[in-house]
C-alpha cells in the first residue's frame, strides 16, 4: 500500500531526483516565462495556460506583457482594454481576464493581508488571497517565482506518477500530492515542477515518447517494464501494440528479473514469433539492443559460447 515518505518504488531516491533535473537542465522546451522569476509575469502565463495550448501561449503572452510589462501597468489599465485583447486572442473565459485585471489591483493597493503595497505575497498562502487565483496557481506562482511552494499535481504530473509507480497503478485512490511532495527535493520547487511537468508533457504524453525523449526514468518505470501505458486520462492502452517501444520495456522489464540472459532465451521471451535467423531473429534483437545500449539501459556481451545481455 502507498503510505507517506518515500516512494518505494523509486528506492535511490538521490539518484531519481538528478536523473530527472539532468534530463530538464540538458533540453526542454523554452518558454518564455520558464526565464524570469517575476511573479507578475509568471502569473499572466498561468492564467493564459488554464484554457490554451502552451505554444499558443507564448504569442499571446508576450503581445500582454508588452501592452502591459508591470503590474502597475495592468492595475491602471482600462479593464474593458484587458478583457477585448482576451477576446482577440481567444483565450477562454473572458472572467479570467477581469480577475486578472483584479489581482493586480490588490498588489498595487496592498490589498492582501501583511503584505505592503506593491509588494507580492511569497507563498500559496497569501498568493490564494488574489482574486480568481486558486490553490493550483497560487503554488505554481509560490513555485517558480519564489521557490517557495509545494508540489505542483496537474493532469502531466498525475500521469507521470500513475505510470512509474507500481503502487500508485495498483490504488483504488492513490495520493498523488503525498508521493510528489515525497519526490521533490527541500527548497527547489522551481527546477523540480518545471522538470515533472516536462516530463509529462513530452515523454510521458498520452501516446507516451518513452524512447524518442530519453525518458530518464525508463529503467524504473512500472508503465515502461509492464508495457501498460494506461493513466487516469488515458483508460485505455495507447496504440502502439508490437511497437519498437513496446519491446524494449519487455526486454528491460526481463532483464530486472534476471542477472543476464542469452541472446536468444531473450528473444523468445519478448516475442512469439522469434526465429534466430528470421525476419525478428538475431539481427532484428541486435539493433534493439543497441538502441537500449546507446541510451545507457543496457550491455550486451560476447562470449566464447554465447551472447549475453544485462541491465546497466
Amino acid at each position: 500500500m502507498m503510505t507517506d515518505g518515500d516512494p518505494p518504488e523509486f528506492e535511490d531516491l538521490p539518484a531519481v531526483r538528478d536523473a530527472l533535473v539532468s534530463w530538464y537542465e540538458a533540453d526542454h522546451r523554452a518558454f518564455p516565462w520558464r526565464e524570469t522569476a517575476d511573479p507578475y509575469e509568471i502569473l499572466v502565463s498561468e492564467v493564459m495556460s488554464q484554457q490554451t495550448q502552451l505554444d499558443r501561449v507564448v504569442a499571446a503572452w508576450r503581445d500582454f506583457i508588452d501592452r502591459w510589462p508591470t503590474v502597475t501597468a495592468l492595475a491602471a489599465a482600462d479593464r474593458a482594454a484587458v478583457v477585448s485583447f482576451w477576446t482577440d486572442h481567444s483565450l477562454g473565459y473572458n472572467n479570467r481576464a477581469k480577475y486578472l485585471h483584479e489581482a493586480a489591483g490588490q498588489i498595487v493597493d496592498g490589498a492582501v493581508d501583511g503584505v505592503d503595497a506593491g509588494e507580492w505575497p511569497r507563498d500559496p498562502d497569501g498568493l490564494s488571497e488574489l482574486m480568481g487565483v486558486g490553490p493550483y496557481t497560487a503554488n505554481a506562482v509560490a513555485s517558480f517565482a519564489f521557490n517557495n511552494g509545494d508540489a505542483v499535481v496537474d493532469t502531466n504530473v498525475k500521469r507521470v506518477l500513475y505510470r512509474a509507480f507500481a503502487e500508485m497503478h495498483n490504488a483504488d485512490d492513490p495520493n498523488y500530492e503525498t508521493v510528489a511532495n515525497a519526490l521533490m527535493p527541500d527548497g527547489d520547487s522551481r527546477t523540480w515542477n518545471n522538470a515533472i511537468m516536462e516530463l509529462g508533457g513530452v515523454a510521458c504524453g498520452k501516446n507516451p515518447q518513452c524512447d524518442e525523449a530519453g525518458c530518464p526514468w525508463r529503467e524504473r518505470c512500472h508503465a515502461y517494464r509492464t508495457g501498460d501505458f494506461t493513466a487516469p486520462d488515458v483508460p485505455t492502452q495507447p496504440d502502439f501494440e508490437g511497437s519498437r517501444r513496446q519491446f524494449r520495456g519487455r526486454i528491460v522489464r526481463l532483464l530486472g528479473d534476471h542477472d543476464e540472459m542469452a541472446l536468444d532465451t531473450l528473444g523468445h521471451r519478448i516475442r512469439v514469433d522469434y526465429t534466430p535467423d528470421g525476419e525478428h531473429g538475431r539481427e532484428w534483437l541486435r539493433d534493439v539492443l543497441s538502441d537500449l545500449s546507446d541510451d545507457g539501459l543496457v550491455s550486451v556481451e560476447t562470449r566464447p559460447d554465447r551472447t549475453v545481455v544485462r541491465l546497466r
